[in-house]
């Protein structure tokens, strides 16, 4: 008999526990809980598959929680996803530095909430998400430092830049580029995850990893994807974590 998969989602709403638990029912068996501090308790009791929380709760918040897993040599490799308000930039930062495994706003798109968990469910090695091909022109500025490079493929979590030179490792800068058929700019900050030196088979480029972005922004990139998703094409690279392209 096959063994379902287990998914926690923790949010204090139980409005959004029961939205929750509807769309990800044929995913596998739900089970929730109402705040941090229970959601830790029942990822240590029952070992879920992969974790939802919400960022903003009462008590321990959905970061500090994702924090206290990540910490835990038994439970640091189950995948965390966090679902922001969508109303702060910050949030996403927050989250992102807290270790999640990927970032969601609300209000929850059912596909996109599907997707991001189906995606840990079929491998629990999965870091990446998907990305799509773009070519677009991007300021980058680094500290006083400003520099133009091109994206070339960007996933929800982040974008791949071509610019010699590339900052270093870890570093964080301000973005700031159009996606084609959307009017207004994108400025999100990210911070550069991996670089790619010049070779037979590409050039210069870095992996960034969004940080601080607005929900506009963010359903822009969300509808891009979508729009341009072509079965096969661009596969989330392997190196890869939440945002890297």
């Amino acid at each position: 008999m096959e063994t379902r998969h287990t998914i926690l989602v923790v949010d204090d709403t139980p409005m959004f526990r029961e939205l929750g638990s509807l769309f990800l029912a044929r995913s596998g068996r739900v089970i929730t809980a109402r705040d941090g501090d229970a959601g830790l308790d029942a990822v240590r009791r029952e070992r879920p598959d992969v974790v939802v929380a919400d960022l903003l709760m009462p008590g321990m918040s959905g970061d500090a929680l994702c924090e206290a897993v990540k910490a835990d040599p038994d439970l640091c490799e189950t995948p965390v996803i966090l679902v922001t308000s969508g109303e702060d930039a910050g949030e996403r930062a927050r989250a992102v530095r807290s270790g999640a495994d990927d970032v969601i706003a609300k209000p929850i798109s059912r596909l996109v909430l599907i997707q991001a968990v189906n995606g840990f469910l079929r491998s629990p090695h999965f870091r990446g998400l998907k990305r799509v091909d773009v070519e677009t022109p991007v300021r980058i500025q680094v500290k006083d430092e400003h520099a133009v490079g091109n994206a070339r493929n960007l996933s929800r979590g982040g974008i791949f830049v071509e610019t010699d030179p590339t900052p270093a490792l870890a570093s964080e800068v301000a973005l700031r580029f159009r996606l084609p058929g959307v009017p207004d700019p994108l400025a999100p900050t990210a911070k550069v995850v991996w670089r790619r030196e010049h070779s037979e088979t590409g050039a210069t480029g870095m992996g960034l990893q969004f940080l601080a972005i607005d929900r506009a922004s963010v359903r822009h990139i969300e509808d891009f994807i979508y729009e341009h998703d072509i079965p096969g094409s661009c596969p989330a690279l392997p190196e890869s974590s939440v945002g890297i392209p």
